[in-house]
């Protein structure tokens, strides 16, 4: 039987919802208060399936059947066929089989709403949910290994689905945008944040999902060679945390990110302009060349479409574009940041 190590270790014991100390048991309320349960018959109860959960842990299948007949023995009462289907899921989570586990448990959900498992079933789906949104591998055709992305954000869906408002609907609706945000998937990592806050539009989740928001909307421009409308959405978003939380602009770099915006969206209309000068149109590229100077008249942009201006009405030979702008800057003397704005890099 494998070992569970490394990060899936740290993620299993961490969903233990019972704990022992100086002889007594403990467990968390749904305010995630801990309650004493000691002498009673759920705090043993519970206190033995949280014995079992460690065996589990430690992928040691003799001690997990071992721990489940004695609990039998114990609680007569209590044990069924919810429980035997809770360690059915157990047994593939012990092993590995993270799928078929979600599965299970998926079932054991749905057959058991009244357990005293349900809870326990709910924080191992968020165990499974949260190494799939983490890039943990599926083997498929016992051969090959896939990322199980998708089955990490259906995972977490469900779970805020069946438990509403609770902190753990919260991290898993997080940790879905969270997984797209480092897998550079920024306008699904906005439509994950904007659910955040419609759920929870209020208090430290509001706040932070609003900035998240406008920051995944900035990351998504790509260059100005495309839509620019991610911009826009995104320097409204940073308008709107600004207004309702100014202390909090400046640490959040808040009108950098505004004026970095307007230079960008400045550039993108000098870029259209300089492709009707290479089509040689120089009165419709003069057309875009002042609408830059009128709606940006402080920006880099402004002053080289002014000589751009210049030089279209002197008749004088068009100055050459260098032909590597790089990646990140463009250099006419100040230097214009276009493109690859990313802050989760």
């Amino acid at each position: 039987m494998r070992i569970f190590t490394g990060m899936l270790a740290i993620i299993v014991l961490s969903t233990f919802c019972v704990a022992e100390q100086a002889g007594q048991t403990w467990q968390l309320d749904q305010k995630n208060n801990w309650q004493s349960l000691s002498g009673s018959s759920d705090g043993n109860y519970l206190s033995a399936i949280a014995k079992i959960k460690q065996a589990v842990a430690n992928g040691d299948e003799e001690s997990i059947t071992a721990q489940l007949g004695q609990l039998k023995t114990d609680y007569p009462d209590l044990a069924g066929p919810d429980l035997d289907a809770y360690i059915e899921a157990e047994l593939l989570f012990a092993k590995g089989k993270w799928t078929r586990a979600s599965t299970q448990y998926e079932l054991f959900l749905n057959s058991y709403g009244n357990s005293r498992l349900y809870s326990a079933a709910i924080d191992r789906q968020f165990s499974i949910g949260t190494a799939f949104l983490t890039g943990q591998k599926r083997p498929v055709l016992k051969v090959f290994k896939l990322r199980s992305y998708d089955e990490g954000e259906a995972v977490m869906t469900k779970i805020a689905d069946r438990t509403g408002d609770a902190p753990i609907a919260k991290r898993a609706m997080i940790a879905i945008a969270e997984s797209f945000e480092q897998r550079g998937k920024f306008l699904d990592a906005y439509s994950g944040w904007a659910e955040v806050s419609s759920r929870w539009p209020t208090g430290e989740t509001g706040k932070v999902a609003l900035l998240r928001m406008a920051q995944a909307l900035h990351s998504a421009y790509k260059s100005p060679n495309y839509d620019p409308s991610s911009l826009k959405s995104a320097q409204s978003y940073y308008r709107d945390f600004k207004a309702r939380y100014p202390e909090l602009s400046e640490q959040n770099n808040i009108d950098d990110n505004i004026s970095l915006i307007d230079q960008q969206l400045a550039y993108k209309q000098f870029k259209i302009g300089e492709y009707y000068d290479r089509t040689d149109s120089p009165q419709a590229a003069n057309i875009y060349y002042r609408s830059v100077i009128e709606s940006w008249p402080g920006s880099d942009a402004a002053k080289m479409a002014n000589e751009k201006i210049l030089q279209n009405e002197s008749g004088k030979d068009r100055v050459q574009e260098p032909k590597d702008l790089g990646k990140k800057l463009f250099d006419t003397g100040n230097k214009l940041l276009d493109n690859w704005f990313n802050p989760f890099k």
